[in-house]
């Protein structure tokens, strides 16, 4: 296809390049922030060739290319519009997206957003320690080698070391997020999980000595593991940094701001912020763990069956945390595998679509689309596909919530997040051959139901195309 033609196509329709505030692009998506989200004409550019499908969410103007395609289309997207340039001679500066992208959203988007841009980048060191977990389980459980084995030692290490130094990675990412310099985020995770602090991650029932300091007993217990203290920390250093230099001469920034700012921030964690930050972490996931015990399926079923609607919303993204915070603190994360069926109904109900429509574009959306979500990926499935008909995404909402019902009978687990559908599977395998088996199970039990329930709930295509 003729990407520039399909670029200048979409220009066009969006209200011409002055109307386009800034994009970027994702594996399948071209996401753009428009300054009048009225003037785009959504069911013109549902016909350009090439275009898979058309919505609006997180402030942003999303149109599905699919992998690959997005690339090219992007590429001469950016130079008709002008949102790739650097900044220019004349003193304009380039419009940075994410910032243009929060002004759009809600503030509870926006938080949603921030978390998102906090806890994906960790994502791979998160499931690289889960795997390094299974595979450690299974060496023990098999006796592959001897228990007092250099292999045991050194992957203890290796899958250990991500969830201790975690405020670390959460302090680099946190104040990037936060507008701060993220090597003192770093430094500020390094003194929450410093050697001379008790660590409960690997002496959980051990009890931390307590000094006197400024009159106040402060016990001397590390935040190896914890995700909520080292958020709060942060974020408070960020404002202090920002504070100190407005006032501090440019001639002694250097020496000056990251020496007050580390040492003030310091103290004020270890006194206050991190038992705070600690205290708030345990409730949230008692009480989860409390919610789960207690409604059992019901919680899976009514959690599955809303979970797609939440990425409507875009709060899905602060999940990450909540997911982050259930490791560090029970070692398992029951969440997932609820969010995994909600996302692989979405990809059944995307294939009953493709039996039922007559349309041929849609026959040629639903097949790729539905197949992505069985990967994790549901964003095209969902506004390419199923939202258009609405009957669909209910379809796939009660499969969501009967396989959502069945993993949380069966105490289905992993000890990573990030990775559903498929993928999951390389997560879940730690914790035995049942649980991977009943999360088979549940994404037959999720994938069937959504097929059937769209099967039985029918589509209705207008007569003209959309």
């Amino acid at each position: 296809m003729d990407t520039k033609k399909a670029a200048s196509e979409l220009v066009e329709l969006l209200g011409g390049k002055e109307n386009v505030v800034s994009a970027t692009h994702c594996a399948t998506r071209l996401r753009i922030v428009l300054q009048d989200d009225d003037k785009p004409d959504k069911q013109a550019i549902e016909e350009i060739e090439g275009v898979k499908g058309v919505f609006s969410a997180s402030g942003q103007f999303q149109v599905i290319f699919g992998t690959g395609l997005v690339n090219k289309v992007y590429a001469d997207f950016a130079e008709i519009t002008g949102v790739g340039a650097k900044d220019s001679d004349e003193g304009e500066k380039r419009v940075d997206h994410n910032e243009a992208m929060k002004k759009k959203m809600n503030p509870l988007a926006r938080i949603a957003r921030t978390l998102s841009n906090i806890f994906v980048p960790i994502i791979p060191a998160i499931v690289a320690s889960g795997l390094l977990m299974g595979l450690l389980g299974m060496m023990r459980a098999f006796e592959w080698v001897a228990p007092d084995s250099p292999w045991i030692l050194f992957l203890d290490m290796f899958s250990s070391a991500a969830f201790i130094i975690l405020p670390i990675l959460i302090g680099f990412s946190a104040a990037k997020e936060f507008g701060a310099n993220p090597y003192l985020g770093a430094v500020l995770g390094g003194i929450m999980t410093h050697p001379a602090l008790l660590n409960p991650w690997t002496l959980a029932n051990a009890e931390p000595e307590t000094i006197q300091f400024l009159g106040m007993n402060v016990d001397l217990l590390g935040y190896q593991g914890t995700v909520i203290p080292i958020l709060l920390v942060v974020y408070l250093m960020s404002k202090i940094e920002r504070g100190i230099r407005k006032v501090v001469p440019n001639a002694i920034d250097l020496l000056v701001t990251p020496f007050l700012t580390i040492m003030l921030t310091g103290f004020i964690a270890m006194l206050f912020i991190g038992p705070l930050g600690t205290w708030l972490g345990n409730g949230l996931t008692w009480s989860l763990d409390f919610i789960y015990n207690t409604a059992g399926p019901f919680a899976g079923l009514i959690f599955g069956g809303l979970y797609s609607t939440i990425v409507i919303t875009g709060v899905h993204h602060s999940f990450h945390a909540i997911e982050a915070a259930l490791i560090a603190d029970l070692g398992v994360n029951f969440l997932l595998p609820i969010w995994a069926m909600a996302n692989v109904a979405q990809g059944g109900a995307g294939l009953a679509v493709f039996f039922l429509t007559k349309n041929p574009k849609v026959k040629e959306i639903a097949i790729p689309a539905s197949f992505s979500a069985f990967l994790g990926i549901t964003e095209p499935v969902i506004f390419g596909v199923n939202l258009r008909f609405m009957r669909p995404f209910v379809g796939a909402a009660i499969g969501g919530a009967l396989g959502g019902a069945y993993v949380v009978f069966t105490n289905v687990v992993t000890n990573a997040y990030g990775l559903t559908g498929i993928p999951m599977f390389a997560i879940a395998a730690p914790f035995g051959t049942a649980n991977i088996m009943n999360y088979l199970i549940g994404f037959i039990i999720a994938t069937a139901g959504a097929f059937i329930a769209t099967l039985i709930l029918g589509l209705k295509e207008d007569t003209t195309k959309k």
